[in-house]
């Protein structure tokens, strides 16, 4: 696959989307992401890629949608439909079946920290700043920054970043759990890999598990989520050999089925006219 503004690589089972705007500080085009949708689900797709790392080119990780762009967008309900389109790219990122990075360094405001968001850690450098300065433009976020933003910081703090639109340090970032961790400028990439060469040692399945349930749970309720919890330890166990269960069928209801006898054979005829009448 061919992309013009981004990057994409794979190595050694991680793929690497580099935004590839420097001289616009990576800002989010239309057609930037368009080709974003099209490496996530590339990576969506493999079965060889575990890992994926956003980045920017330049000094820069992306300051957004590409403003310049927008009369393009249409009318209101053009606007909707852009708006949907993006929180679909971000709920793409989220839902990965793998683990996701994004690497910061310079700027990473609007669009460019919602992409932040949607993702599973983030390491960004010393020099880093963030916001949410649409409200200067005379818009307001589409696809997290008052969504998952608030679920990160907290209403208060969301509402801060969004009605002043100022800009903030990394280490704020930080500090307020919005990223994971702060490294000097020169040490991003490092940092990068020595994450990844952790998270490759470890149980995959294990990990795809908490991710799952950990996003899913941080939605619902308390007992949802321990349900959550509670048959992911019950997969973990089956995945790590203990998989078989006195009184479960062990597949005699679908091989039944296809052969059109045995186990499903014996449930249906009890089943198909029970309390028809």
């Amino acid at each position: 696959m061919k992309f013009e503004q981004l990057i994409y690589e794979e190595k050694d089972k991680t793929a690497w989307i580099t935004l590839n705007r420097p001289a616009k500080m990576n800002a989010l085009s239309m057609a930037l992401s368009d080709e974003i949708v099209t490496a996530v689900d590339m990576v969506q797709n493999s079965k060889r890629i575990k890992f994926l790392v956003f980045k920017g080119a330049g000094n820069n990780f992306c300051v957004g949608d590409d403003i310049s762009e927008m009369p393009r967008w249409g009318d209101a309900n053009g606007i909707m439909r852009r708006a949907r389109y993006y929180q679909s790219m971000a709920n793409k990122i989220e839902e990965l079946d793998k683990i996701t990075i994004a690497a910061v360094d310079g700027y990473a405001v609007g669009g460019g920290l919602e992409i932040t968001m949607a993702v599973d850690f983030v390491i960004a450098t010393e020099r880093s700043k963030w916001g949410m300065p649409e409200v200067d433009v005379g818009i307001t976020p589409g696809w997290g920054g008052t969504t998952r933003l608030a679920r990160l910081i907290g209403r208060r703090r969301a509402k801060e970043i969004n009605i002043l639109g100022a800009l903030h340090s990394g280490k704020k970032a930080v500090e307020w759990n919005l990223w994971n961790r702060l490294v000097p400028n020169d040490q991003l990439d490092n940092e990068v890999e020595k994450l990844l060469e952790l998270l490759k040692v470890k149980n995959q399945q294990a990990m795809r598990q908490l991710k799952f349930i950990i996003n899913r749970g941080v939605e619902c309720d308390l007992y949802t989520a321990q349900g959550f919890e509670a048959l992911s330890g019950a997969l973990t166990g089956a995945v790590n050999g203990m998989w078989k269960i006195k009184d479960a069928d062990q597949a005699k209801g679908i091989m039944g089925f296809m052969r059109k006898d045995g186990t499903w054979e014996t449930r249906r005829d009890l089943a198909k006219d029970f309390w028809v009448d």
